[in-house]
């Protein structure tokens, strides 16, 4: 049976007034399975519809790279930059939408973390340091991170640009939205973090100063797609290359960040954790989201990290957060809101749904089950 405190999970909000079925969000997910164009393919509509068909309210697609310079990350990952990648996206965007849910497109630039850029060979960041941590294996990396090259500020320039021009292809294709990808220690995260950005300029400093590129992108995104679209912001600690790095700044770093990005006009943040119920910094007791709650009392907060069980999902509403995302959870369980609402277990994690969209035939059979059983 359902407890009452899941059932708040199926509430109906809305985001920048657009009505959404439930509080419930696919987290974005590297899959590594489009074109080497980096045009999306038909497997990737029919997973993503999967999670439309399976009832989540909201799904942010995998990050998507904005530019042809530098924003590729990594081989298969699909892009926003012109009219074929563009064409792509409708397909899935339209069956999402014919299946009930919205979908939001995470536009992201690498940075320094790119590994496999089919449009150049070097990489750019906000300070030639190298990265920490070694290339993901995953997703075609071997070895270390190159030191990449310190962005002249036409090359900054020319990143927010590339972020406004993938929004205005988002828009025009029907996404419901655009998020912002500045967590996972990519591009903006790099100009965020005082570690990789040792810039004397106006784009580096304090903390209130490195958050410049951050809110710079939000603002030329915004002025892209208009004041009905939704935009919002993703933010973490950890990041790929460096999962247990947290802001050396603590609460007032986190105080900082969230209180700009609300300010900013953004319609959400989405505030990703290893596990998003835990206290944020050591010696603490508040979590991540509750940080941005208190930064941000008027900005709708999603939080994501290690939520697949109901009981702790609905507990991040309790903590102060307005929708909940699922990453492995989705994985594992497309139709998570048709199980949970019947009372239903859900299904463990199989890191074998990790490879690239391993998990579609998986996902069909999983809601033909899910059907089959709420029938009976």
């Amino acid at each position: 049976m359902t407890t009452p405190a899941a059932l708040s999970l199926f509430d109906t909000p809305a985001l920048n007034g657009v009505p959404l079925r439930n509080r419930l969000v696919v987290a974005p997910m590297t899959r590594i399975s489009a074109t080497d164009a980096g045009v999306p393919t038909e497997a990737m509509r029919r997973y993503y519809e999967g999670f439309a068909r399976g009832g989540f309210g909201l799904i942010v697609s995998e990050g998507i790279y904005t530019d042809r310079a530098h924003a590729q990350g990594y081989a298969g990952q699909p892009g926003l930059t012109d009219a074929q990648q563009a064409q792509g996206w409708r397909g899935i965007v339209d069956a999402v939408h014919a299946a009930g849910g919205r979908m939001i497109a995470q536009l992201m630039h690498a940075g320094a973390l790119s590994q496999a850029n089919r449009f150049r060979a070097d990489t750019v960041g906000p300070s030639a340091v190298q990265p920490r941590g070694r290339q993901l294996v995953a997703y075609g990396g071997t070895g270390t991170f190159r030191i990449p090259r310190a962005m002249a500020e036409a090359e900054i320039l020319q990143a927010i640009d590339g972020f406004a021009q993938a929004a205005r292809l988002a828009r025009e294709t029907g996404f419901d939205g655009v998020e912002i990808h500045g967590a996972n220690g990519y591009l903006l995260d790099q100009f965020l973090n005082g570690h990789t950005n040792q810039r004397q300029d106006a784009w580096g400093g304090g903390i209130a100063q490195r958050m410049r590129l951050l809110l710079e992108t939000i603002r030329a995104v915004r002025a892209a797609v208009g004041r009905d679209v939704i935009v919002g912001v993703r933010i973490s600690q950890a990041k790929v290359n460096d999962f247990t790095y947290q802001w050396p700044e603590g609460t007032e770093g986190a105080a900082a960040v969230f209180a700009g990005i609300a300010a900013s006009g953004v319609d959400y943040l989405h505030v990703t954790e290893h596990e998003a119920w835990q206290p944020a910094f050591a010696g603490g007791d508040a979590s991540l989201v509750q940080h941005a709650r208190r930064a941000a009392p008027g900005l709708a907060i999603v939080a994501n990290g290690s939520l697949a069980e109901p009981v702790r999902a609905a507990g991040m509403l309790e903590q102060g957060a307005t929708l909940v995302a699922l990453g492995r959870g989705a994985l594992a369980n497309p139709d998570w809101p048709m199980r949970v609402r019947a009372g239903q277990p859900v299904r463990p994690f199989d890191a074998a749904v990790l490879a690239p969209l391993a998990g579609i035939k998986d996902a069909e059979l999983a809601l033909r089950e899910a059907a089959a059983e709420l029938a009976g």
